[in-house]
Parts: structure tokens; C-alpha cells; sequence
């Protein structure tokens, strides 16, 4: 969460002449609410089905940059659908760079309740050996733009697979 996925994923996809694809955008375009209602409405559980259906279907696009929400990686099947359909990147951003990020927005049904960094932090703990086992690419984001963390990701890319370039 704040890690730039949305940012980051557009502007990779630009520069690689792919099409980009927010996991959590198209959820909305197609239920036609936005995911805090989903949150209300069908709790955390009801919306992971949505993503984990969403994220199937995108897997089998060619040619894109696809953005998850950062709890995808939560449920097995999405991981192993990860490791197997694509390059899977992990935006490292520390807790404290989250919370600043993070702080005005009001749409993350996560971070509505409670104490923000510790469910940050919680979240983290959770999620970041995750991330670990899946990530193809893994690149730190503090302090940093997103233009640079993309320069950076194009070319480590390129050193896995020249082809990228092309």
C-alpha cells in the first residue's frame, strides 16, 4: 500500500509499449462501485474472490503491465498464478514511507480503523515474505521518484531478458 504500484506500473508500461492494467480499477469499472464499498458491502473476503478472479483473467493477457492490489498476494492460488504468467515485481517501501504516502488518502478500507501504522506494519509482517517468494524483480522505492524506480526497472528487466528492449 503507497508503494506506487499505479504510478510505477503506468509509467513501466509506457516505456516497455505495453498496456497497463490496474487490477483494482477494473474491479470498479466492472461492479460499478469502488473498492471501499466492496469492503463494506462484502467484507475483505468477498472482495479477494473479485481479485482473484480479475487477476486470472489478466494473467492471460499478453503484452501488459498489470498492477495488483497489495494484498493479491495473500491467497495461494494468485501466487502460484503469478509465478507462472509472468514477471512479478515487488515495490519495496518501508512502513514510515507507507504512512506518509498514504496519509490523506481516505479510500484504503484498511487503513480506515484503527492506528494506520500499526496496520501498516501488521500488514507488512504478513505480506513481505510473500512478496519475497514471488518477486522475479524486487526494488526499493523510498525517497525516490517514480521516473527513476522505472529507469531502474527497465534495466534490470532488460538484463533478465534483452528482448525487452527490442
Amino acid at each position: 500500500m503507497g508503494a506506487g504500484k499505479s504510478t510505477i506500473g503506468k509509467l513501466l508500461a509506457e516505456s516497455l509499449n505495453r498496456d497497463f492494467r490496474d487490477a483494482d480499477r477494473e474491479i470498479e469499472e466492472r461492479s460499478g462501485v469502488d473498492i471501499p464499498w466492496i469492503f463494506d458491502m462484502e467484507g475483505e473476503a468477498g472482495f479477494r474472490e473479485r481479485e482473484a478472479a480479475m487477476l486470472a483473467e489478466l494473467a492471460d493477457a499478453s503484452n501488459v503491465v498489470v498492477s495488483t492490489g497489495g494484498g493479491a498476494v495473500l491467497k495461494e492460488e494468485n501466487r502460484k498464478l503469478m509465478l507462472a504468467k509472468g514477471t512479478v515485481i515487488y515495490l519495496k517501501t518501508s512502513v514510515e514511507e507507507q504512512v506518509r504516502r498514504t496519509a490523506r488518502d481516505r479510500k484504503r478500507p484498511l487503513l480506515r480503523q484503527g492506528n494506520p501504522e500499526q496496520t501498516l506494519r501488521n500488514l507488512m509482517a504478513q505480506r513481505e515474505p510473500l512478496y519475497e517468494e514471488v518477486a522475479d524483480v524486487v526494488v526499493l522505492t523510498d525517497l525516490r521518484s517514480p521516473k527513476s524506480v522505472v529507469q531502474e526497472l527497465c534495466q534490470r528487466l532488460q538484463e533478465e531478458d534483452p528482448i525487452l528492449s527490442s
